[in-house]
C-alpha cells in the first residue's frame, strides 16, 4: 500500500520551473506526468526510421494510434549516473521546448507521453513529405512556383513566431520540416537542440543553419544542378521577405 502511494505521489508531483536549453524562462503550468501506459522501445513491433548521434526514432502504436517514438540512448563513454542526468535533462528540455513552440502558434507533433525511465518521447505520427524531399523533387522535375512560395511563406511565418517568442530551434534544416498530407501545413519537428534566447546572434545562427541547408540542398539537385544557385536564391529571397515582416530576419 505504501509502495502504491509512493508511486502515485511520483506521478502527480510536478517538476519545478525549468528552462529549455540555455535560457532561464518559466513556461507556466506546463507539467508532464509519467504515463501509466508505457511503450517498450525494445518491442519487436517497432520499426526503426532513423538513428542519429543522440537518439533513435521508431514508428509504433500508442493506445491504438500510429505514433513515433524518439529514444535518447545512453553514451557508454560517460559515467552512468552523469549520463542518466544529462539524458533526462535533455529529454525534458526537448518536450518543453516543443510545448513552448505550440504555445507560440507553431505546428508541432502532438506529444503523447514522456518516459523518464526509458528516456523516450512519444508523438503522434505526422503523415507527409519533408520539405527536403519536396525541394529535391523540384530539383529533379522543375519548380512549382506556387507551391514553393507557399512553403517559403510558411517557413518564414514559423521562424518569425519562434524568434519573436524567444525560442531558438537549433537545427533548422529542411529535414526537420514536414508538410502534412491533405492540408500542406508545415509541421516543425526535432527540438533536441532548442533553447530560449532573445540574442540576435542566436537568431542569426538559427537562420544561417537554414540558409546553408537550403544551399547544400539545391547544389545536389540532380538534373538541374546548373540552376541550383538560382533556385536557392528564389527560396531564400521569398523566405527573407516574410522574415522581415515578422522582425525575425538577422543579417549574417
Amino acid at each position: 500500500m505504501a509502495k502504491q502511494r509512493s508511486r502515485r505521489s511520483l506521478e502527480r508531483t510536478p517538476e519545478p520551473p525549468f528552462a529549455c536549453g540555455r535560457g532561464q524562462e518559466n513556461f507556466g503550468a506546463v507539467v508532464f506526468f509519467i504515463m501509466e501506459i508505457k511503450t517498450d522501445v525494445k518491442e519487436s513491433s517497432l520499426i526503426l526510421l532513423k538513428q542519429g548521434a543522440e537518439a533513435r526514432v521508431f514508428e509504433s502504436n500508442f493506445v491504438g494510434r500510429r505514433s513515433v517514438i524518439k529514444e535518447r540512448f545512453s553514451k557508454k563513454y560517460r559515467h552512468p549516473t552523469l549520463d542518466s542526468k544529462i539524458t533526462l535533462k535533455r529529454l525534458n528540455a526537448e518536450a518543453r521546448c516543443m510545448t513552448k513552440a505550440r504555445q507560440l502558434g507553431v505546428s508541432t507533433p502532438v506529444l503523447y507521453s514522456v518516459d523518464p525511465v526509458l528516456h523516450t518521447l512519444t508523438f503522434v505520427h505526422v503523415e507527409g513529405l519533408s520539405v527536403k524531399d519536396i525541394l529535391l523533387e523540384f530539383g529533379s522535375h522543375g519548380i512549382i512556383e506556387e507551391r514553393l512560395d507557399d512553403i517559403a511563406l510558411q517557413i518564414g511565418d514559423v521562424i518569425g513566431k519562434l524568434h519573436d517568442g524567444g525560442l531558438i530551434h537549433g537545427d533548422l534544416t529542411t529535414s526537420n520540416m514536414l508538410l502534412k498530407s491533405g492540408t500542406n501545413q508545415l509541421v516543425l519537428i526535432d527540438f533536441g537542440l532548442s533553447f530560449t534566447s532573445t540574442l540576435p546572434e542566436d537568431k542569426a545562427v538559427d537562420l544561417y543553419v537554414l540558409e546553408r541547408a537550403l544551399l547544400s540542398m539545391h547544389s545536389s539537385c540532380g538534373n538541374v544542378a546548373t540552376e541550383s544557385n538560382f533556385h536557392s536564391s528564389i527560396v531564400i529571397g521569398s523566405m527573407n521577405s516574410i522574415l522581415v515582416q515578422h522582425g525575425a530576419y538577422v543579417y549574417v
